[in-house]
């Protein structure tokens, strides 16, 4: 093999600084370039915005099966006021992981279907049909200047794709003593909004009672103890129908209970921290994130505004979250839309078994099962092409491991082996893919 390994492929793509904003991409890109016309692949570099590139290259098919789309970004979310155990950009290697900014999103999956496109080329694989590789800066702030100006504007490179493997999805998940794989079929929307709170700006030194921090105090805590309602979706219905399918009483019966819409708050209760992964599959969720305010210390302010990120289920519109929203924070706050971009449709099947019958082949003790992501990724903007995207990243993880609680937190890390597995599973996916 006369390339990078995956691990230390993600060493080289975690030392460079892409935190976003403001992205600087251009290096990593530059790098992942490189590698690949060196390797006698031809690419093509594409911007919207002077430094902030996308990669294209293409691996060419016997023609039996539409092309094939594999895309990663390369940018991260910032390290500000974390603690980490190693240096996020350091990319050590310790206790068996990489640690550092990325390695779960999602420079470790850019790493791993990088190295599985470069041996299908080195090993002239014969695709069942084209594989085109797809490499974006800007997903962490909305895929401007990424994905959604390539779906704009270079729409041609992506002719006849069915099928697509990106992130989120593959890992494993522990439940009930068996080991589910979550292959993600559907995610959320993302919906921005900001909310203006205003009350009587004053001196400093004449306190004001329920101005405008009051009333955001009253806000944060309507939105930390309020409970929107829940929402049974289909895709919501397939993973946790699939999950009890395979699990003992009573914890198949608990499973099945959630999707009854009178018995889900309480059931989520009882499930304690084994709930934070499947709450946000039953709820739209709004999180407040940044606070702007008064710029002098000895001024009351007059007006202070919070934005907040909501994700809302398939099939839902922002009217209809809103409405839920005005019932748990009252008719005073003033809320404004900043942002919306629809997510999905309804999931296009047609390659799960195929990736379901890789992992069952490579690991006959996991069960793969459909999974609607809480979070968006680029999907969104490949659905408007008609691409149906599958979070594809296999890793096997430790049962110990948090996969979700990892990813933007400190000390973000992937075990080193889950990286090999993982691209030889996506490999097999490039030779099995015609299958679909």
């Amino acid at each position: 093999m006369d390339y990078p390994s995956p691990a230390e492929l993600l060493q080289t793509l975690i030392r460079f600084n892409t935190v976003n904003p403001p992205g600087d991409e251009a290096a990593c890109i530059g790098d992942l370039d490189g590698l690949l016309r060196g390797a006698g692949i031809e690419t093509t570099l594409v911007e919207q915005v002077p430094g902030r590139p996308n990669l294209l290259a293409r691996l060419t098919g016997v023609g039996n099966a539409p092309p094939l789309l594999l895309y990663g970004h390369v940018d991260v979310v910032p390290v500000d006021g974390q603690t980490w155990t190693h240096p996020p950009f350091d990319a050590d290697i310790a206790d068996g992981f990489i640690w550092g900014r990325g390695a779960l999103d999602m420079k470790g999956g850019v790493a791993m279907l990088v190295s599985a496109f470069l041996r299908a080329h080195a090993e002239k694989l014969p695709l069942p049909g084209d594989v085109i590789l797809c490499l974006v800066s800007d997903e962490e702030r909305g895929g401007a200047v990424g994905a959604r100006f390539l779906v704009e504007q270079h729409a041609d490179w992506f002719k006849g794709v069915r099928y697509a493997l990106g992130e989120l999805g593959g890992f494993t998940y522990y439940l009930g003593g068996k080991k589910f794989y979550l292959i993600q079929v559907a995610e959320k929307s993302g919906l921005g909004l900001r909310a203006t709170l205003r009350g009587p700006a004053g001196h400093a030194s004449v306190p004001i009672r329920g101005g405008a921090m009051a009333k955001l105090g009253r806000l944060l805590t309507a939105l930390d103890q309020g409970r929107p309602p829940v929402h049974i979706t289909t895709a919501a219905q397939n993973m946790i129908r699939a999950m009890a399918a395979h699990l003992d009483a009573p914890l198949d019966q608990m499973l099945r209970a959630l999707l009854d819409a009178a018995q889900t708050e309480t059931i989520l209760d009882a499930m304690g921290d084994q709930a934070l992964t499947i709450n946000p599959l039953l709820h739209n969720t709004v999180s407040p994130t940044v606070i702007r305010t008064g710029a002098s210390v000895n001024v009351i302010p007059a007006a202070v505004t919070l934005d907040m990120d909501a994700r809302l289920l398939p099939g839902v519109a922002p009217a209809d979250f809103l409405r839920e929203l005005r019932a748990i924070i009252g008719a005073e706050v003033e809320l404004e839309q900043l942002r919306f971009e629809p997510g999905p449709g309804e999931p296009d099947m047609g390659l799960f078994d195929t990736l379901a019958g890789i992992l069952k082949q490579a690991d006959p003790t996991g069960i793969p099962i459909p999974f609607l992501l809480s979070a968006v990724t680029d999907g969104r903007f490949f659905a408007r092409l008609g691409i149906q995207t599958y979070g594809f990243l296999p890793m096997q993880l430790p049962e110990t491991f948090n996969f979700s609680a990892s990813i933007h937190a400190a000390d973000e890390r992937v075990p080193v082996e889950a990286l090999v597995w993982g691209t030889d599973r996506i490999y097999e996916a490039l030779e099995q893919f015609g299958n679909a």
